[in-house]
This record gives structure tokens, C-alpha cells and sequence, in this order.
């Protein structure tokens, strides 16, 4: 019998609280993560399944200068759309994370959840200067001191998409259990054509995501931002 048909988990209850304290972190501090913990993390994150076990992921990890020279290169970027929007046929996103036309239920969560956040951070409808100061921080990976770049071979299918989220969870549910938190952030893909050069991808990579990775500053009030969960009546069929 092999380890892992055999292993048993001893605390249950440890694996839920890693997955139900997941949240999306706004707010980091800039306390170092170690290479260490990053590559146990990446280590235990690279048992997520994969459709005959191509596993389509590739990892840049960005600390330092390599972090910090992206953050400047993107907030440029950035702020030069946001003053005039024409460049922005010049980001074009690697492929459609959101739908062309949104349609109840989806456009009311998706509401819900730009006005929670926004109104808990003081920001209301019409101030277009810090609404998007707030997402800029999306490109200082909310000041953690690590951040993920996320790629796949262009040559893969749509399924290596579903393969990659399991692989993505897997990786937050990891830093949970090493004490961090993190955000994965799709805002990245309207400037892959910044992001891909930088880290060094080739031409045949596809930009996925980013994900910022850190200790969590707990004093910080966006961090108190907890989006609710439908609850499983709402989503489960039973089939008998």
C-alpha cells in the first residue's frame, strides 16, 4: 500500500481552517518569506492533479530588485492607461478571464463585491482617482515582499486552465499552513506583454496570473474584506 493511500490525516480540523481562513490579502507587510518556505511551499503544491499528468505550470518567483523593478515598470503603464484610455488596445489580456457580457447572478456578486470593498475603504461611486489607486496596488502586489507569475505553454488546452487552478489553491492552501497568506490577481494579464519579457518567459508561454505572497499585516482594515460564500443548498444538485 503506498504513503499516500495509507497516510492519515490527523487534524481535520487544521486542513479546513487552512482553506476557510483563505482570503484575498490586501494588505502585507514586508516581512521576508524565506527561498526555504517558498520552495516547500511549490514542493507540496505540485501534488495538485493534472489531466494525464501533464503538469502545466511554470513558476517566477519575484523578490527584490526583480520584484520591484516589474512593480515600477506596471504602475507605469498603469497610470499612463488610466490618463488616457485609448492605450489600452495596447495591454491586450492573454485570453478572457471574464465573460464579454455579464448576466445575473454573476454581475450582482460581482457588485456586491466592488462596492463592500470599496465602501469599506471609504471610496464611493465616482471617485475614479481612488478607485484606481486602489487597484493600482494590485501592481505593488499589495507591498509583499514575494510575488508569483504564472504561465502555461500556449500549446496546452483549455483543460490545462482547470488543471492550474488546482495547482493555484493548492499553493494558497500551503502558504496557510506555513503561517502566510496571499492573493491571486488576474489584474496582471492586461499587461503580459510587461510582465512575460521581464521574467524572462518565452514566446510560447501564456501569461495565467500573479499571486502576491507575505505575512499578512492583521492592523490593516482591507484585510477585515471577507467575501460571503453561497450557501451549498444554493449550488448542489443531489442526484439519487
Amino acid at each position: 500500500m503506498s504513503h499516500a493511500v495509507s497516510t492519515v490525516i490527523g487534524d481535520p480540523a487544521s486542513v479546513d481552517a487552512a482553506i476557510e481562513s483563505r482570503f484575498s490579502t490586501r494588505a502585507f507587510l514586508p516581512k521576508p518569506v524565506s527561498r526555504d518556505t517558498i520552495a516547500h511551499i511549490l514542493r507540496v503544491a505540485s501534488r495538485a492533479p493534472s489531466g494525464t499528468n501533464v503538469q502545466p505550470w511554470k513558476v517566477y518567483v519575484l523578490q527584490g530588485h526583480g520584484r520591484d523593478s516589474l512593480v515600477e515598470k506596471v504602475c507605469a503603464a498603469h497610470d499612463a492607461v488610466y490618463l488616457n484610455p485609448a492605450l489600452a488596445v495596447e495591454y491586450p489580456e492573454e485570453y478572457d478571464y471574464y465573460p464579454q457580457k455579464w448576466v445575473p447572478p454573476f454581475i450582482d456578486r460581482r457588485r456586491e463585491n466592488g462596492w463592500s470593498l470599496y465602501g469599506l475603504l471609504g471610496i464611493v461611486k465616482g471617485e475614479k482617482d481612488k478607485m484606481h489607486a486602489q487597484h493600482h496596488r494590485n501592481f505593488r502586489f499589495f507591498d509583499a515582499p514575494v510575488g508569483l507569475m504564472f504561465t502555461l505553454d500556449r500549446i496546452l488546452g483549455r483543460g490545462s486552465l482547470v488543471d492550474y487552478g488546482m495547482f493555484l489553491q493548492s499553493i494558497m492552501v500551503a502558504a496557510r499552513a506555513q503561517g502566510l497568506h496571499t492573493c491571486p490577481q488576474a489584474a496582471w494579464l492586461s499587461f503580459s506583454k510587461v510582465v512575460l519579457p521581464h521574467i524572462g518567459a518565452g514566446p510560447e508561454e501564456m501569461l495565467v496570473c500573479g499571486m502576491s505572497l507575505g505575512y499578512a499585516d492583521e492592523s490593516a482594515t482591507v484585510n477585515t474584506f471577507h467575501t460571503p460564500r453561497m450557501p451549498v443548498e444554493e449550488f448542489t444538485s443531489w442526484v439519487e
